[in-house]
This record gives C-alpha cells, sequence and structure tokens, in this order.
C-alpha cells in the first residue's frame, strides 16, 4: 500500500472547530510539521476537509 506524506503549511487559526479536530487527529500542530500516513479512504476524507491547509505528497 502506498504511503502519503502529510505537511501542515497553514495555521488553522481562524479555521472552523471541525477542521482543527481533523488536524489534531492527524497530529499535526505546528507549522512545517510533517506526518507519513498510510493512503486509505478515510484518510483521503479527512484530507479533502483541511486539503487548504496542508500539502499531501505521495510516497513509494
Amino acid at each position: 500500500m502506498a504511503n502519503v506524506k502529510v505537511t501542515l503549511i497553514k495555521s488553522p487559526i481562524g479555521a472552523i472547530p471541525k477542521q482543527k479536530a481533523v488536524l489534531a487527529a492527524l497530529g499535526l500542530k505546528k507549522i512545517h510539521q510533517t506526518k507519513v500516513f498510510a493512503d486509505n479512504d478515510a484518510l483521503q476524507g479527512q484530507l479533502a476537509l483541511v486539503a487548504h491547509l496542508v500539502k499531501v505528497e505521495k510516497e513509494g
């Protein structure tokens, strides 16, 4: 299964609470913080909600 590298590029200040909750669930707290996740449908749904705040790169 492919991996996805997600980097927080914009501040969640001013974002709606649901978007802040998604970022907290992903473990992204600081700008330029990067996490690697296994690519699946649940993750794609989360990333769709915060697409304007993160940068997504495919790995592998």
